[in-house]
């Protein structure tokens, strides 16, 4: 009776591993693809699949829509097991760090033809494309019109020296600023400084560099730029153009949308205008991209679907729904991003026409995050401290060299 029972219990144990196995084990054909929380958008993502699947019958989808806070930890564990996920939408940042380990399947050159020709600086490492664009950000000029008139200042600037030049009208009205660029936030102050043409990795540019932070030290200290642009980032920024106390604002044009809903008397004095730029005359972008694991099993679905998922038809109709700019280029070029009657026309073509002048990009080093971090921490001192400007970029080069 007892060993009757034994046999029974390991046919009972057998079996339920057997079902948990091939519960648990994906067919053959399934790719996975990962989104960035992008989950609002499930009826637009589930169609574009169901879509393709149907063009492809013998490819099925599995889509997992990932918390944007949780990205790069996954993302990491992923890529350090046997089956990631076969296309993973990503940061630019954590992106090319992957590549750099050889950790990114390359993308063929071929199909980066349905991309901007400006876009392929970011996406490539080593001279190899190692993703494929998603969609792109680029911010443009928010200008107060009624506390420009107010500070009598005629028109919206064009660059940062003729912003800043009119900072002593914007100070004399009563808790105003000029702007509040968050100094300290990713790589905002980064980017300042590669539209002004300043190298942060040599020491070459270490007087181009010192001048920089001797003039943002003397804004900040002179009351042009609000205190918290040390320790806060580009919401609070946001919030406080629609309480009044900014003029000038540089946010991506999905923001207008915000401004709109909860600051209409602001929203009605608002002029849109172009990105501010530096002696280069370019202008910066964010992109989110589309990588593929090295270790993934269907590299080649993958790829197709994301060819499918990037191309014109699909892109235009994500920009719609989303206010971002697509990545590919003939969507681009549609008519959409043509109309100038509205604010949020205006808005959209100005930021998508930004992206055929784009600037420097920083992206071929290995130590990426920990060289922003050591450019922020050196911000936030020159900001903070009486310590000399001289005195606290030399200390940048030395801890640079240590980390480069």
């Amino acid at each position: 009776m007892i060993k009757k029972f034994i046999l029974i219990l390991l046919l009972i144990t057998t079996g339920t591993v057997f079902l948990l196995s091939t519960k648990n084990k994906m067919p053959e054909n399934e790719l996975v693809f990962w989104t960035l929380q992008l989950g609002t958008f499930d009826k637009y993502i589930n169609g574009v699949i169901s879509e393709f699947e149907k063009e492809n019958p013998d490819i099925k989808i599995k889509w997992v829509d990932v918390p944007y806070s949780e990205g790069e930890k996954r993302t990491l564990a992923a890529l350090l097991s046997d089956n990631p996920p076969d296309l993973i939408n990503l940061t630019p940042d954590f992106s090319v760090l992957a590549a750099q380990r050889g950790a990114l399947s390359e993308i063929p050159s071929e199909i980066m033809k349905n991309y901007p020709n400006s876009l392929y600086e970011s996406l490539s490492y080593n001279g190899k494309f190692f993703a494929v664009p998603f969609y792109l950000t680029s911010a443009v000029t928010y200008a107060n019109k009624k506390l420009m008139q107010e500070a009598h200042i005629k028109s919206v600037p064009r660059t940062f020296s003729e912003m800043y030049s009119q900072s002593d009208k914007i100070k004399n009205l009563k808790n105003v600023y000029t702007d509040m660029p968050a100094l300290t936030e990713n790589d905002t102050f980064l980017k300042i400084l590669l539209k002004n043409q300043i190298n942060i990795l040599s020491e070459n540019d270490k007087t181009k560099l010192t001048e920089a932070y001797k003039n943002y030290r003397k804004y900040y200290s002179d009351g042009y730029i609000p205190r918290e642009a040390m320790t806060q980032g580009h919401r609070e920024a946001l919030e406080k153009y629609m309480a009044g106390q900014i003029v000038f604002l540089q946010a991506g044009a999905n923001f207008l949308n915000i401004i709109k809903e909860n600051a209409p008397e602001v929203y009605k004095n608002t002029e849109i205008s172009y990105q501010l730029t530096g002696k280069n005359g370019k202008y910066d972008f964010s992109v989110m991209n589309l990588i593929i694991p090295l270790k993934a099993k269907h590299s080649k679905a993958a790829l197709k679907f994301a060819e499918f998922l990037t191309n014109e038809k699909n892109q235009l109709e994500f920009a719609k729904l989303t206010s971002v700019l697509p990545a590919n280029k003939y969507a681009l070029n549609d008519k959409y991003f043509t109309l100038k009657n509205t604010k949020e026309e205006k808005a959209r073509f100005i930021s998508s026409s930004q992206i055929n002048n784009l600037g420097q990009i920083f992206s071929e080093t290995d130590n990426k995050k920990n060289i922003i971090t050591l450019l922020n921490t050196t911000t936030g001192r020159i900001l903070s401290e009486k310590t000399s400007v001289e005195d606290i970029v030399s200390d940048y080069y030395k801890d640079l060299n240590k980390i480069k």
